[in-house]
This record gives structure tokens, C-alpha cells and sequence, in this order.
């Protein structure tokens, strides 16, 4: 390809509304276009980078028996409707009527269409196990859009359905799943990509992880064990908290005048937060009732717990009446807290054998509640978030730190949620109709690489790694008007190509200095500079776009040893 005849621009500047590195590199590097929020057109570069990912992706999921189809774009409301998720997901997937007014939906993703394609098909024992995946464009119609392509609204992505007829054996696959998960991401250049505990979330099942890509503008947070494998998304990490001995004093109740956070109780009674029960009012969405949430005065709710503890969503209570709940918003506490109400312990409030909590009245607290003699026997579960320095739910040290992550890809042990929706059944070795055992697994591409370049980059362009470089070499022609330039460089990227190397040629008639940071911008791994003065020295230049290597190499023989070059960064990849 040649740069003059490249479609795109280059800029020196990017829009204000871009707030992260890979948002910027990539439209001042002509990478892609905004239309809409959330929406992009991609050039050229970016096609090429997204379609290499695809063919690794392929590669791994053919590599471990995987069957590309495709399934529809557009699907008819009926389907969601058998799984219960076309009223269980709110407003972020895209509904519409066709002309003949049947409810339709776009899809955001497709575990009912995977069930709908095998349904029918796999009726035997003997067609299991099996796995079906597609690349495929999707549309989620996203709150929080932002970041170029870590954040869309319109994304590709690989989403793959395996189905077993035992849980031993999806657990099998799910181990071969996961280990290829590991090799694209190595193999797309990613260096940092960490495998957590999640979250299933609208997915269902009940084993999950997520491959993070460990960066300051994740969106995500991370707990990561320093001492040992631990880790865990936020919303799934384990809190673990040894609270200090202390002493169990009689049960007081104290004028606390307009005493109503943890920060006010502090000083008030001169107190650690940790010796303070603080709670939390939530409702439940299907009916509104109020949930009160009790936790250490140090710890905050991890909602997704909660919500995973109650069995349904939920959201923070407001303007909350005293008269219609018994709940006194500043002054909550557990003792004689009313009937009403559901109420819910955490973990970190066991052992604690003096607590300051609220008198359920206005302007007054409690201090020295002790949980076990003034309440009795309560169930405690963990609904606290786990912070620095907590300790880790494996090693047993405190240990946890926390980190930020870009979600690149994610797998699921769905089990029988949708096959047993959807009626979808096969005859086991007795004859007997059951329930085939699904897993999930998915990978964003464009987000994929938008990480990938956030991940390697430096002030002035990209840093891709050769296996989804949009070009492998970079030809920098300085000085396009003279003959003999022009020449050696048209020769080169001629024994290049026929070699199958991947070549941009520049070969436009400008400024060094314009030229070299459009080279930045575009982000080749081997740089290959031709001008009068190398000339003369029977030479050009290469260089690696990571600064790792720069040597001249004699002209008669620059192309056989620029490919070997090119092969030698490929074989880092395994390609």
C-alpha cells in the first residue's frame, strides 16, 4: 500500500472530547472516524489490525474443535421472550417492530440464538460435545459509551457455545477455552492481560472469568493477591477482614445531636470507624421493599453481592419516610430495627464484641452493641467490597491490592439456564431426554485492539506488535522527487511484496520531519528509511519502531535481510 494513496489523515492534535491515549493515537492516526456516540467507521489500518485479530482468534477456536456459523443480527422478540431476558434487560438492548408490527430485537449477544440453531439438531448423546462460535457485529446500546473503541455502542465480537451432557465435561472444555484464551491474547501483543473471578451477571451460570488487561483507565476494578494466583473483579472478590480483640462493654444509648455519618460518629465518640456498624439502605426493584445493609464503618456495599444475595436488583433508597418503613435515615441501626424491612449482616461485623450503631431514632446511637448477646444468632454473608490490604481469601496474608483492568475477554459456565428456557433436549445412553450443559466465551476485537494500543504506545503514536500490525514494514522514501531514490525504494517494496511481506510505502513528496510522524502515528514495528545520504553509504536504515534495534543494512541486499528481520519478531508470536 502506498501512503499517498492511503484514505485518512493524520493530525497533530486530537479532539478534546478524547480522554485516553488510544482514543487519541488512534483518530489523530486516522484509525477511525466518530458518527455517533459510540459508533465509528474504521479506515483501512484499523481494518487490517481487527481482521488479523479475527484470524488468530479463529485459529484457537479451530485449534480446540470450535465450528464458525453465523447467526442473525435481527431476531424475533418470541426468542427472548422463551429465556425471560427480553424483559429482564433493561433499555440497552435495541427493540423494534418490523413492517408486518412483530416485536424484534437487535442483537447484543446470543445465547438464544446458539440454543435456537442446535436445538432440533444435537438430539443424540453422540453429537456431544460440541462448540459453535461467530465473529460478528453486535449493538448494545451503551450508557457510558466512551474511549474510542473500549467503550462502544456498535463492536465485533467473537461470541462461542459450548454444549456437554455432563458438568465434568464442560468443565474440561472450559480449562481447553481457557488455556486459548491465553494464547490470543499472547499472541495479539498483549502484554498484560490477567484471568479474574467475575461476575456472571445477565449471563447467568455460576463460574466465570474475565481476561483483564491491567491499565490505569480500566474501567474495571481488580483484587489481586500480591503473594499468591488470587484475583478477582471487584464485583466477585472475596473480603476478608480480622477485626482486633476487643472487650464487651454494657449496651448505652447517647445523645448523638445531628450525628448522622461514620466520619461524624468518629469524632464524636473518638472512635475508629471499625468499632462502627454503618448501614446502607437499598430497595428491592420487583416490589420496593427496603433492604437495610449492616457493615463495618470502614467498608463500603458491593451492590453486585447484594444483589446476588437478595435474588433480585436493586437500588439505593431515596427519599426515604421514616412513617412508611420504620427506617431513620442517619440514625439505622439493628436493634429493634422494624419488621418491615429486610434486613442483611455482613461478614466483617462478626467477632466485634462492641459496636457504635444507630437507636433507630432521631439523634441518638448505641454504643457497645454486641451482636450475638444483644441480637441473638444472625446470619452473616459477604456483601463488602475488599479493599488494600485486605486479606487474601487463598494465602491468607493481607495482601490484596487493587488494581485497575480493560475486560478483553470473558468465559462462562452458563449450565442449563437457556437449554432449559428454550425446551431444548437430547436422548441420553438410557433414552432419556436431559438437559444439554452450555458454556459461554467471548472477546471483543475492536476493544482488543484500541487495549492493545493503550497498552503500547508511546507520546507520539502506537507501538504494535507485528502479529496485528496493519503493515509489517515501512518504507520511508525521503526524497520522493529524486529518480534514484524513488528507484531503490520502488525495487524494495517490490522484493518485499513477492516475498509476502506486508509493506507501506511512503512515497510522497514531503518533509522528513512531517513524514517521521506520520510513521509514529501509524505504528510499524521495522522502519525502513532510503534517502540521497543513505545512499551514499550503499545503505539504508532500519529501525524498529520500539527503539529496540537500528542498524544499516547494505542496499544489495536489504530485502532478504529486512524479511528476516520481520521473521525473527514474528516467531515471538509463534506465527
Amino acid at each position: 500500500m502506498r501512503v499517498s494513496k492511503l484514505l485518512g489523515e493524520r493530525f497533530k492534535n486530537a479532539p478534546s472530547d478524547c480522554l485516553i491515549d488510544s482514543h487519541k493515537l488512534m483518530v489523530r492516526g486516522g484509525y477511525m472516524k466518530y458518527m455517533a456516540n459510540g459508533i465509528y467507521s474504521l479506515f483501512m489500518p484499523t481494518k487490517r489490525i481487527t481482521r488479523k485479530i479475527e484470524n488468530i482468534i479463529r485459529e484457537e477456536m479451530d485449534k480446540i474443535d470450535g465450528q464458525e456459523v453465523m447467526f442473525p443480527v435481527v431476531m424475533p422478540a418470541s426468542l427472548w421472550e422463551k429465556s425471560g431476558r427480553y424483559s429482564s434487560i433493561g433499555s440497552e438492548m435495541a427493540r423494534f417492530k418490523d413492517r408486518n408490527n412483530n416485536n424484534m430485537v437487535l442483537g447484543m449477544t446470543h445465547e438464544e440464538a446458539a440454543v435456537h440453531l442446535a436445538k432440533d439438531t444435537a438430539q443424540s448423546y453422540a453429537n456431544y460435545p460440541f462448540m459453535i462460535y461467530q465473529i460478528q457485529t453486535k449493538f448494545r446500546d451503551e450508557p457510558r459509551a466512551r474511549g474510542g473503541l473500549i467503550r462502544v455502542r456498535e463492536f465485533t465480537m467473537k461470541d462461542a457455545y459450548s454444549f456437554h451432557t455432563s458438568q465434568a465435561d464442560l468443565e474440561e472444555y472450559y480449562e481447553r477455552c481457557f488455556k486459548a484464551y491465553e494464547r490470543i491474547f499472547r499472541r495479539a501483543g498483549a502484554k498484560n492481560v490477567v484471568s479474574v473471578k467475575s461476575d456472571s451477571g445477565m449471563m447467568g451460570g455460576s463460574i466465570s472469568h474475565e481476561f483483564m488487561l491491567l491499565a490505569d483507565i480500566g474501567e474495571d476494578t481488580l483484587a489481586i493477591c500480591s503473594e499468591c494466583d488470587y484475583r478477582a473483579n471487584m464485583e466477585a472478590a472475596d473480603c476478608i477482614v480480622e477485626n482486633a480483640p476487643d472487650e464487651a462493654i454494657p449496651l448505652e444509648k447517647i445523645h448523638t445531636p445531628n450525628a448522622k455519618t461514620i466520619d461524624d460518629l468518629e469524632k464524636f465518640f473518638n472512635a475508629d470507624a471499625k468499632h462502627s456498624c454503618k448501614a446502607v439502605m437499598y430497595q428491592r426493584n420487583s416490589d420496593d421493599k427496603y433492604i437495610v445493609a449492616f457493615v463495618r464503618g470502614d467498608l463500603e456495599v458491593n451492590e453486585t453481592k447484594l444483589r446476588n444475595y437478595i435474588g433480585d436488583d436493586i437500588h439505593p433508597a431515596q427519599d426515604i419516610v421514616t412513617e412508611e418503613c420504620g427506617i431513620v435515615p442517619g440514625f439505622t441501626g439493628p436493634l429493634n430495627i422494624d419488621e418491615r424491612v429486610i434486613v442483611v449482616y455482613d461478614k466483617s461485623l462478626s467477632g466485634i464484641e462492641s459496636l457504635v450503631c444507630g437507636a433507630n431514632e432521631v439523634d441518638y446511637h448505641y454504643k457497645g452493641l454486641n451482636i450475638k448477646r444483644d441480637l441473638g444468632d444472625v446470619t452473616f454473608t459477604d456483601i463488602a467490597k475488599t479493599f488494600e490490604g485486605a486479606v487474601c481469601p487463598v494465602c491468607g496474608k493481607h495482601s490484596i491490592t487493587i488494581k485497575r483492568g480493560i475486560e478483553v475477554g470473558n468465559i462462562f459456565q452458563l449450565g442449563t439456564k437457556y437449554t432449559k428456557a428454550m425446551d431444548m433436549t437430547y436422548l441420553d445412553n438410557k433414552g432419556e431426554a436431559q438437559y444439554p450443559i452450555m458454556g459461554c466465551y467471548g472477546i471483543g476485537v475492536g476493544r482488543l485492539a484500541a487495549s492493545v494500543c493503550e497498552e503500547s504506545h508511546d507520546d507520539y503514536g502506537p507501538v504494535w506488535p507485528i502479529s496485528i500490525a496493519p503493515w509489517q514494514v515501512e518504507i520511508c522514501n525521503l526524497r520522493a522527487k529524486d529518480e534514484n531514490v524513488s528507484n531503490i525504494c520502488e525495487n524494495l517494496y517490490n522484493e518485499l511484496t513477492n516475498m509476502g511481506v506486508e509493506v507501506l510505502y511512503d512515497d510522497r513528496a514531503v518533509r522528513p520531519g512531517f513524514m517521521f510522524a506520520d510513521a509514529d502515528l501509524f505504528g510499524i514495528p521495522v522502519r525502513v528509511v532510503i534517502s540521497p545520504k543513505t545512499i551514499d553509504r550503499n545503505c539504508c536504515e532500519v529501525s524498529f519502531r520500539d527503539k529496540s534495534f537500528k542498524s544499516d543494512i547494505p542496499l544489495e541486499n536489504s530485502a532478504a535481510e529486512i524479511k528476516k528481520l520481520v521473521d525473527k519478531l514474528l516467531a515471538e508470536y509463534n506465527i
